[in-house]
Order: structure tokens, then C-alpha cells, then sequence
């Protein structure tokens, strides 16, 4: 997992709402393992036809949005079954962020575990995002996590909320296992400490 770093990037508009984890990766791909790539399968039998050709009118087959790195969605994105392999798929595609007015709690979660930041704001806000991205395909907008917020392209500044443990560990490129690892001198220097005090134990 690779830290979390200051991102200007296109952003791609996904002006849909309640978009599942069946439709971000379809269960029947959920035999391959994590190490043989996802990116290909992203919204599979939304991005191409039953003949494997790609659907002209879907977001990322436009040549503008091809190379997005985030993504703008409507309301609820990730809802549906638990997998976090819906997150490994944008993740391996390319996407590093999703912009929403609000996500499917599990896809949340896993998505912070797995170095990719659900990024929430208000309903108006991501509307008139929608609205930018559409009448200017290509266009790049930031997301500063260390500042929390994300610049768009009239230039405003929207700030957005995020537990700091996660920040931590996205910034550090880290899941809890390895974050707490990473602390094995401080754990140990604690638990000798506790010890002296506590010698009867």
C-alpha cells in the first residue's frame, strides 16, 4: 500500500446514485486473487458490451476521462455486499479517491484499510461538481489530505472530515496491522514500564 499523497488529478463524473460493489466489480470475478490485478474488471459489465467492446457512453471509456484518478459520484456509492474487492478493483485501475455526498458504510471502512479515501461532502457541492466535470471533460481538481480538503476548478476550497487515526495510517501508507507494528519499540518500551509497576502480576 503506497502513502497517500497530494493529488491534482482528472477527475471523472459518475453522476449516478446507489452504484454497488456488484456493479464496481461483479461477483462472479471473485475467484481471482488479490496479487493477479483488478483494474481490467472495474465496472465490467458497465465499461463493455457482452462481446468484450467498450460502451462509447460510459464515463471512463471517453479518452478524457481514460486516465482519471478520481472519481465523483452521486449519492451512496459502494452500497450493496461487503467485498472489499470492489476497492481493490478502482485502486488497481488507478482511481486513488471517490468524492460522494455519502457511501455504503462497509465500502467506507474497507476502503481506508486498503489506502484509498472515500471523501465526503455536502449534496449542493458535489452537484455542481458533477455539473463542472461535465461541461469541461479533463478537468483536474486537488485533494490535499494532510489540509483536508479539495480544491475545484472555480477555485474554492471545500474542507472534508476524516478520522485522524485513518489519516495517519493513509498518510503513512498503512494498514492498523502494520501501523501498530510500526510502533513494536514504543509497545515494548510501554509494556517493560508497565511491568516494573506491576511486578506481582
Amino acid at each position: 500500500m503506497e502513502p497517500f499523497k497530494p493529488l491534482q488529478a482528472v477527475a471523472a463524473p459518475l453522476a449516478v446514485s446507489n452504484i454497488d460493489t456488484d456493479q464496481i466489480i461483479p461477483a462472479r470475478f471473485l475467484w481471482r486473487k488479490r496479487s493477479e490485478g483488478w483494474g481490467h474488471l472495474l465496472f465490467n459489465d458497465l465499461r463493455f458490451n457482452d462481446d468484450g467492446s467498450p460502451r462509447a457512453h460510459f464515463v471512463l471509456t471517453r479518452p478524457e476521462y481514460r486516465d482519471a484518478q478520481i472519481l465523483v459520484a452521486d449519492r451512496n456509492f459502494g452500497c450493496g455486499s461487503s467485498r472489499e474487492h470492489a476497492v481493490w478493483a478502482l485502486y488497481d485501475y488507478g482511481i486513488r479517491t471517490v468524492i460522494a455526498p455519502s457511501f455504503g458504510d462497509i465500502f467506507f471502512n474497507n476502503s481506508l484499510q486498503n489506502g484509498f479515501l472515500p471523501v465526503v461532502l455536502p449534496d449542493a457541492t458535489v452537484e455542481a461538481l458533477l455539473a463542472a466535470l461535465e461541461q469541461a471533460p479533463g478537468t483536474q481538481i486537488g485533494i490535499d489530505l494532510v489540509a483536508q480538503h479539495v480544491s475545484v476548478p472555480d477555485g474554492a476550497l471545500h474542507g472534508f472530515e476524516i478520522d485522524p487515526f485513518r489519516k495517519e495510517c493513509l498518510l503513512a501508507g498503512a494498514d492498523e496491522v502494520a501501523f501498530t507494528l510500526s510502533l513494536g519499540n514504543q509497545i515494548d518500551a510501554f509494556e517493560k514500564a508497565y511491568g516494573r509497576k506491576v511486578s506481582w502480576i
